[in-house]
Parts: C-alpha cells; structure tokens; sequence
C-alpha cells in the first residue's frame, strides 16, 4: 500500500465494509504504534544510489524536499518557522546508519536522559539512553523506480532489523497476541442505512469532536451523527470487539508508556491483514489526550 492514513476499525464501518469485522478476527501481524514526532524517512535513494533523510514530505511530487547533506536541510526548511525540525533533520544525517532501502521512524529525542515526551505519552526507558539518538522505526518502502512508486509494508525483523549502535537506540517492540478461536460475529445489513463518503467524513469529524471535548460515545450520541439504529449499534459492536482485543496483546521490548501520569500499552496497535492494514487505538484514552496536546488544540 501506499503511505497513506489508516483507518479506525469502527469508522470503516460507516460507507459499509463489513469486511472490518472479518479482518479483526483474522490472523494478523501486529505492531505496536509509538507516539513519536517528527516522522523522518531515510534511506538510499533508488535513483541515484545516495544516502537521504527527510520527512513524509520526501514523497512530495512538486517539490523537492529530499536531504542529503547538512547544507540541504539550511537550504529547504526555514530556520525560523522550523528550528526542531531542522535539528532533528541533522542530527539524523550525522548519525542514521547508511542503510539499503527505505525506512520510516517517529522520532522520540536525543539521548542523555531516560524519560521522553515527544508528542503526546511519556517513555520510561530502564536507564539512561547514552546514544546520540533515539527513533522507532515502523514502516519499510520498497521500490524499483523512484520515490513516488515506493510501496510501504510493515517493518518486521524478518524484513529488516536494525541494531542499536552508539550513535542511534532503536525502539523496536513486538506484539503478541493471547489465543483465541473465536469467529466473527455474523451481522445482518439489511435495515442498515450506510453513509456516502461525503457524509462519512462529516461523521468522522463530528465523532472526534465528542472525543475532544470528552463526550461518551453513547448510542443517543452516535445517532445525532449517523442517523441510524442499526448504523450506531455496528459501531458499538465493533467499538468492543476493538477493545477485547486489544486486551489481549502483550507488549514486549518496549519502554514503559504513560499518559497524564497513567500507565499504558502504548498509543495503539496497527493489524495488518490479508483485507488490509487498520489501527487500533483507545479513542477515549489515547485520542481524547491527543486531540487535547498543545501540539493539536488549534
């Protein structure tokens, strides 16, 4: 696929795939979603065989926002308006191991302390990281072409594996899931009155605003916006099918996670399957508080 947003489960459900549900009970590979910024690409460019950085911006048709040199990320990023990127940006190009292929990360800090906040949650690391740097590598771009043709798969150590040197910590977790043969429920759609497109990206945005301003997702909530029982009531479903699976993954390799001071797993999960790739995410934990970061209240 391409690098494009992925979806909640239960807003899928909105324009009618009801294949969500079979995806969630489906075998998967699993990763664990680190809540880390900026997003930074690095690699091999595939045309001209050099070591680059950049953020997601580096898949930019128009404009040319790919960094091979420290004189590169001075000349295309303003140093006003971005300071922290620029940074980030260099500290990445002196010291990101020159790598074959293409790799996505969220950026977490710098090292010399053992607890970060780079966006929204909190890491604990066990000790304090004597690397230069620390980033959380999730996504793995494969092409024969260019940068535009690049294809993204998950990052997996069967794919790729990167080791932790002196200069650079990798934050690579793995997700296991506890057994399970449950099947998927089977659901009738015949009294359902799915959304157009259109108006499933206007309920999208309505839903997260109940988050953002702390409003419970109940029923009578959920039909203001959808307009429909049997609509709300797939929703919920998939709501909780969500929620009992997430409590069943268990989380190794990576630091302890807070948010506002309460442990947690992690900002989320993203399911790769055979019907595609979703996320997984405490709406009401994680996303209340992101919505609510400084970073996101304007």
């Amino acid at each position: 696929m391409k690098n494009l947003h992925l979806e909640h489960p239960e807003d899928m459900i909105l324009e009618g795939n009801i294949k969500v549900f079979d995806a969630l009970y489906e075998t998967a590979h699993l990763s664990l979603k680190i809540d880390g910024a900026p997003a930074v690409v690095f690699g091999t460019h595939p045309e001209n065989g050099k070591f680059f950085v950049g953020t997601k911006s580096v898949f930019n048709k128009k404009k040319d926002m790919i960094c091979y040199t420290v004189e590169d990320v001075f000349r295309k990023y303003d140093r006003k308006t971005h300071d922290s990127l620029i940074r980030v940006l260099i500290n990445c190009i002196l010291y990101l191991p020159k790598i074959d292929g293409i790799i996505q990360a969220d950026f977490i800090g710098v090292g010399g302390s053992n607890i970060y906040r780079p966006n929204t949650l909190e890491y604990h690391f066990p000790d304090v990281v004597t690397q230069k740097i620390i980033l959380a590598p999730h996504t793995f771009y494969k092409t024969k072409t260019t940068l535009l043709d690049a294809v993204a798969q998950p990052l997996t150590p069967n794919v790729y594996y990167l080791t932790d040197n002196d200069n650079v910590k990798w934050i690579q977790p793995t997700v296991d899931k506890v057994f399970d043969d449950h099947k998927p429920p089977k659901v009738r759609t015949d009294n359902v009155t799915f959304l157009t497109a259109k108006e499933a990206k206007i309920a999208k945005t309505a839903i997260n605003q109940l988050i953002k301003n702390d409003v419970e997702l109940s029923d009578y909530n959920l039909f203001e916006i959808l307009g429909c029982n049997h609509l709300v009531n797939l929703y919920q479903l998939i709501l909780e099918i969500k929620q009992d699976l997430m409590d069943t993954f268990i989380v190794y390799g990576s630091p302890k996670c807070y948010v506002d001071g309460i442990e947690i797993k992690g900002e989320g999960f993203v399911m790769t399957t055979k019907y595609g790739i979703i996320k997984l995410v405490d709406r009401a934990e994680f996303a209340y508080a992101n919505f609510n970061n400084g970073r996101f209240k304007s």
